[in-house]
């Protein structure tokens, strides 16, 4: 390191105890009085290490002690992808394809590239990413996966669990989308140390996508394949979110990847694994959830306070959420296809240019937000709090015990309507009954809550979130032969409460 630069670094180190760091100032103490932009540019590169944000006038701030709060909770869903980022991706198309880059030769190319990259991810093969299978799989998925991690990461600020000083690692980081969401979630005054793991084609469109992002963002791309990644972790710190978005599916021995980045987590991290919605990528995430839970892992990314009261840094995978695990000693083992859908995104510009430059029918417009989602963490810290035994309440697990008979139990709420009802069907005495599937995390088979009368009494059920956490009083028990389930019925009878 240079003697200006350590020079610019003691001086930051003390005036961040002090007052705001002004450049200018800090010129006046270096030797031969460098050009305060000079000083500017060495602060934005230590700004990670130094734990410093640089505001809008230039002036640089030690990074906020409080949590991020909700963002969506306070400003409502995700609408749409912003402009800056569909911008910058069609000028990367236009310097690829041509100003006309959605018509004729190269938008045929475009979405034949798309067609094929979705018909081999539903036969379950592999695709290869190269430049033109990049560009087709940013115009499809860029917005819809930008979306989902912001709800993902709701899950952890709700609780105040994700801090404004944040170094990231973001496994198959791809085109970008998780990354511009997580960029977007956090406020002005975060700091955010981000490490992408991306060996194709997508890392060019990261690359470029990245610098639309805040002044406080730090990105490093690492094109390395993750199993021979070496994180860049000082002795005493980890790395406190890791990403694994819609990228298992391509690993060949995901279990394994993740149990070794687990092991970078920073004390009080998390590991945020996504997946798309449809049925094998959501079950596999879940039986992944499912293998790797209770296993015990030695964390590379560790300090003293990551250290048991006996002294052991070794730490054990807990399932944070969103599934449940509500009784002591048990774990789910039904089939496990659960997932979260929040509402649409509008149309981006771009999406709409390839689609009606051929025959404008919508094969070519995704704006669904839909997926699967597990948080792991190594501190013992759970979404939903249990301790359900003793409470004289029904377990799932025993439910054959109870069929024809009314219950009171505690579920969690893990999906959407699953019935084929529109959104004013959900009224009283509407048809299709809405149809919930729930968990207490005990089950062996798959357990649903069916609505066949929905009254003041039990319409939390439906107005819950993913994930909360319902009280059923007096809910009517059955077995569904053709589904292999128990259905839960909910009618007039039946209360239905939030809980906590």
């Amino acid at each position: 390191m240079s003697d200006r630069r350590e020079a610019v670094r003691a001086n930051a180190k003390y005036l961040r105890q002090v007052r705001p760091i002004d450049p200018e100032e800090i010129a006046t103490y270096v030797e031969g009085e460098p050009h305060p932009a000079v000083v500017a540019q060495v602060l934005r590169e230590e700004a990670p290490d130094l734990e410093l944000i640089e505001r809008a006038d230039g002036i640089f701030t030690p990074v906020p002690a409080d949590p991020v709060s909700a963002k969506i909770a306070a400003d409502g869903p995700v609408r749409r992808f912003p402009e800056r980022y569909a911008t910058a991706l069609e000028d990367l198309l236009v310097e690829r394809y041509g100003v006309d880059w959605h018509r004729g030769p190269s938008g045929d190319l475009v979405r034949s590239r798309i067609r094929d990259m979705k018909a081999r991810y539903l036969d379950r093969q592999p695709v290869t990413y190269d430049d033109d299978v990049a560009a087709g799989y940013a115009i499809y998925h860029l917005p819809g996966y930008y979306a989902a991690i912001q709800y993902a990461l709701e899950d952890l600020a709700e609780r105040e669990l994700l801090g404004r000083t944040l170094r990231v690692l973001d496994v198959g980081a791809g085109v970008g989308g998780p990354a511009l969401g997580l960029c977007d979630y956090l406020p002005e005054d975060a700091l955010l140390e981000y490490h992408a793991v991306e060996p194709g084609a997508g890392a060019t469109i990261l690359e470029r996508l990245l610098e639309e992002a805040g002044r406080n963002v730090h990105p490093t791309i690492h094109r390395d394949p993750i199993e021979s990644f070496e994180p860049p972790l000082a002795p005493e710190r980890g790395f406190d979110l890791v990403l694994a978005c819609n990228v298992l599916s391509e690993l060949d021995d995901p279990e394994a990847v993740l149990e070794t980045v687990l092991g970078w987590l920073a004390p009080g991290g998390a590991l945020l694994a996504m997946a798309p919605a449809d049925k094998n990528a959501s079950i596999e995430l879940r039986a992944l959830e499912r293998a790797l839970e209770g296993r015990s892992v030695d964390p590379r990314g560790r300090d003293d306070a990551g250290k048991s009261d006996d002294g052991n840094t070794t730490r054990q995978i807990t399932v944070y959420g969103p599934t449940p695990r509500l009784w002591g000693g048990e774990t789910p083992s039904d089939r496990a296809w659960t997932f979260d859908v929040r509402p649409d995104l509008e149309v981006p510009a771009f999406q709409t240019r390839l689609d009606e430059a051929a025959d404008g029918d919508g094969e070519f417009v995704n704006v669904d937000v839909q997926f699967s989602h597990s948080i792991l963490r190594l501190d013992g810290r759970r979404r939903l709090e249990g301790g359900l035994e003793g409470s004289g309440q029904a377990k799932l697990a025993e439910m054959d015990r109870h069929v024809t008979n009314r219950i009171d139990c505690t579920v969690a709420k893990l999906s959407r309507s699953l019935s084929e009802a529109e959104e004013g069907s959900r009224r009283r005495g509407g048809d299709p009954n809405p149809v919930y599937k729930i968990s207490d995390g005990s089950e062996s088979v798959d357990h649903y809550a069916v609505v066949t009368n929905e009254t003041g009494l039990n319409e939390a059920l439906g107005a819950a979130e993913y994930g909360d956490l319902l009280a059923l009083e007096n809910v009517l028990v059955l077995w569904n032969d053709d589904e292999g389930a128990y259905n839960l019925v909910v009618d007039e009878e039946t209360i239905v409460d939030r809980v906590g």
